[in-house]
């Protein structure tokens, strides 16, 4: 939830543009140690709910700590401790939808848009809570909701660990190696360092270009409600036409997304425009990547799987992607050479999946046999 608005908490709390960059950076650093780590323990014990309910319970505590933090090093190490927690749950939610969904895209996607219904209603009141009472009153909306999900994760049922049925077979380094794998996972990378200026300043952006919390919270929500159109229909569209042109479409729309930006951001339909292709850019590239990752790996190492993705795309990707943008954002002064870099980034992306042959990325997608 933090998230969208952590820029404006930044700068309320007197953060300039490479600091928050830096900032958003380093904590990030942390979603490739901290899903590892947790989904190692996850598939070794078998017991992801039980991973889940611990890092629920470790981030509401350590969240506390944010309440008295000062300084960009205070904040930092705060922020860094809370995601390291975090990484045990978002990985480990994904396994037991899918298990529960036995790897069904369709009913994964049904499933998913329920937090995409969710995120829409807590953007839009946190938007005008911030208007209100200014952007400190995310801390207590976040406080409330890790409180909600620790509550909700007791009342859950370990999913029934079913036979791998995957067809694919060899040690979890020969997955890592395989060209296949190492070219999908460069291509989602670059996605999400292309996805550094938007995820960093957005919101910023927005309220350099005179638009209120509640306004922006309206934009980040229209780009949800995309998102659940699309989860809607993102099963179907993948059985029907397949990862690569999935992804290939979905690249292709965001660079067009980041160049509207650039340069015609002033424009109010551009705006809404650009929040509707988030249906691809984030939508379908997420629905796409989880299906991939969790019937390439298969169940034996589907934590672990998951945990990579996150670590080397949402981590490696993400920090390098704030990092930059930080640097290249010059307090909104650079706000148009940020999302050029942007759509140039995701472009090579676009090239890398283009060079993937579609009977070796397709194959991961076949159901088991």
């Amino acid at each position: 939830m933090l998230t969208p608005y952590l820029a404006m908490f930044l700068d309320g709390r007197g953060l300039n543009s490479v600091e928050i960059g830096q900032l958003l950076a380093l904590i990030t650093l942390t979603r490739i140690l901290g899903p590892n780590l947790w989904a190692n323990l996850a598939d070794r014990s078998g017991k992801s709910l039980r991973i889940l309910q611990i890092g629920a319970a470790l981030a509401l505590a350590s969240f506390f700590v944010i309440f008295i933090a000062d300084g960009f090093w205070g904040l930092t190490l705060c922020f860094g401790l809370i995601m390291m927690f975090w990484t045990a749950i978002m990985p480990q939610m994904e396994v037991i939808t899918l298990n529960s969904v036995a790897g069904d895209a369709h009913k994964y996607s049904r499933i998913r848009l329920w937090g995409s219904l969710g995120f829409i209603l807590l953007t839009i009141s946190a938007g005008r809570l911030i208007d209100w009472f200014g952007t400190e009153v995310l801390l207590v909306i976040c406080l409330a909701l890790l409180a909600a999900l620790l509550l909700v994760s007791t009342r859950l049922r370990e999913p029934e660990q079913l036979p791998d049925n995957s067809p694919h077979t060899g040690s979890i380094w020969s997955k890592l190696k395989s060209p296949v794998f190492l070219g999908f996972i460069l291509a989602l990378c670059l996605l999400q360092v292309g996805f550094g200026p938007y995820n960093s300043f957005f919101t910023l952006f927005m309220k350099d270009l005179g638009y209120s919390g509640m306004q922006t919270g309206l934009l980040l929500s229209l780009g949800v409600l995309a998102e659940i159109l699309i989860f809607l229909k993102a099963g179907r569209l993948i059985q029907r036409f397949g990862i690569k042109w999935m992804l290939l479409i979905s690249l292709a729309l965001t660079v067009v997304r980041w160049a509207l930006l650039a340069h015609f951001a002033h424009l109010p339909w551009v705006l809404i425009a650009t929040q509707c292709i988030h249906a691809a850019s984030f939508g379908l590239t997420h629905a796409t990547a989880i299906q991939f990752i969790h019937r390439y790996f298969g169940r034996r190492y589907q934590s672990r799987g998951q945990a990579l993705y996150v670590s080397l795309a949402g981590g490696l990707g993400g920090a390098v992607g704030n990092f930059g943008a930080g640097l290249l954002w010059q307090q909104g002064q650079g706000a148009t050479q940020a999302f050029l870099a942007a759509a140039m980034v995701v472009g090579v992306s676009l090239v890398v999946i283009l060079l993937i042959p579609s009977r070796h990325l397709e194959c991961a997608s076949e159901p088991a046999r």
